[in-house]
């Protein structure tokens, strides 16, 4: 396969970035010391990214026998949703179980793994509601995420299976983030690919990965995508960049026509105290290529700002601002990329109350979403013409894992 300009650059620059922030800031090596013997330490956990401010348990730590020691974590949630001019389809109030899963892991020698099975839902800002049947089905199956880890040294690890994207500040389930519902932005990016990635911690606050994978779920293995992380004190900065060395015409529900895209994304968080702060920007391009039904290049230009204080308690409030917009216009044969009509733009913003007690939360949603620039008939209401919508939703659920109040 032909590997283009853009995307060589892309690998060079971040495996470069990498190693240029971790000479800069790799400590000089303090003078060599007798040391008294350490006991081992615990084999690391897989742990999938939290962003926002709800808190996972520790796992269940039981021996399987011939499996081997597993950590086993699990969750169950219900979500619903109430909101003002609904499209065709869809209705003013719905409900569904919006998480029913388990996460089992293996996380000590040679042969390592992590599974996660059952139901889910993928709650979006201007997306039509989606329950948890039609979203398994029409996704990841019931075993979205699911890979070996190799550790290849005490620096590098080999992951090789349905892994979660490199790319984006938020994530794929609805528990992982600041907010129920994902925003406008992350409707850009992809979030299960299959392929192989490589993990490597380069000095003391640069790490790196690297994959080659399906990029949106397309089973064609020509994404290339890569994340440079650093982090010292209170703050981390990442790049995350990805794109697609080939074309496919393959599209499906969970792979829709960005899989011939390339994106950047850069994220910085600040978390101190209560305080989690986190701006982000997005830039995305789709190549011009008519053998996929693409006749012009289009681009998605944006970000995000999530900011949540937790209170006294077990309360939080996190919130979201969003701005995201799209080159070329609705006569033009540009992409239609946000879902608004080509050429559209579009605000939202999220209020999330948070309640946590251990492994019990509550929240809720209040979310507006206003689409500028829109073609009539791909916006919201009966007749595709109202350009906001406003939400309510709520989520209550339970966390699984270890008994915390054990002595």
């Amino acid at each position: 396969m032909k590997l283009t300009a853009k995307m060589f650059l892309l690998l060079v620059g971040i495996c470069l970035l990498g190693r240029l922030v971790a000479a800069q800031t790799q400590p000089a090596p303090p003078p060599a010391a007798p040391a008294p013997e350490a006991a081992p330490a615990p084999a690391p956990l897989s742990t999938f990214v939290l962003t926002g401010p709800l808190q996972w348990l520790p796992p269940a730590t039981f021996d399987a026998g011939p499996l081997g020691k597993l950590s086993v974590n699990g969750i169950v949630t219900g979500y619903s949703v109430f909101q003002n001019n609904p499209v065709p389809g869809d209705d003013s109030a719905q409900a569904t179980l919006s998480n029913g899963e388990i996460f089992i892991q293996k996380a000590d020698g040679k042969f390592q793994y992590y599974i996660q099975a059952g139901v889910y839902t993928m709650p979006t800002l201007g997306v039509p509601f989606v329950n948890a049947q039609d979203t398994v089905s029409n996704f990841y199956g019931p075993v979205p995420v699911a890979y070996l880890k190799l550790p290849v040294g005490k620096t590098t690890q080999l992951l090789i299976g349905q892994l979660p994207t490199l790319m984006g500040a938020e994530s794929t389930f609805t528990y992982q983030n600041f907010n129920i519902e994902r925003g406008i932005v992350w409707n850009q990016e992809n979030a299960i690919n299959r392929g192989i990635q490589v993990n490597q911690t380069l000095g003391k606050y640069v790490t790196a990965s690297v994959s080659w994978n399906d990029g949106y779920y397309s089973n064609r293995y020509s994404w290339l995508s890569g994340s440079v992380t650093f982090t010292k004190g209170p703050h981390v900065l990442v790049y995350d960049g990805m794109g697609n060395l080939g074309q496919t015409a393959y599209q499906t529900t969970a792979t829709p026509v960005q899989n011939n895209s390339y994106m950047h994304a850069l994220i910085y968080t600040y978390t101190k105290g209560p305080w989690i702060i986190s701006p982000y920007f997005q830039y995305s391009k789709l190549p011009a290529n008519e053998k996929v039904g693409v006749f012009k290049d289009t681009s998605a230009t944006g970000g995000a700002l999530n900011v949540s204080y937790a209170f006294k308690s077990g309360f939080s409030l996190p919130a979201r601002f969003e701005y995201l917009t799209s080159s070329g216009s609705s006569t033009d044969e540009s992409v239609n990329l946000l879902g608004f009509g080509a050429g559209s733009s579009a605000t939202t913003f999220t209020a999330t109350p948070t309640y946590q007690k251990g492994g019990m939360f509550v929240r809720g949603d209040l979310a507006y979403v206003n689409a500028m620039n829109s073609t009539p008939g791909s916006v919201f209401g009966k007749s595709g013409t109202d350009t906001s919508q406003f939400r309510a939703v709520l989520e209550f659920g339970f966390i699984f894992g270890k008994n915390t109040t054990e002595k």
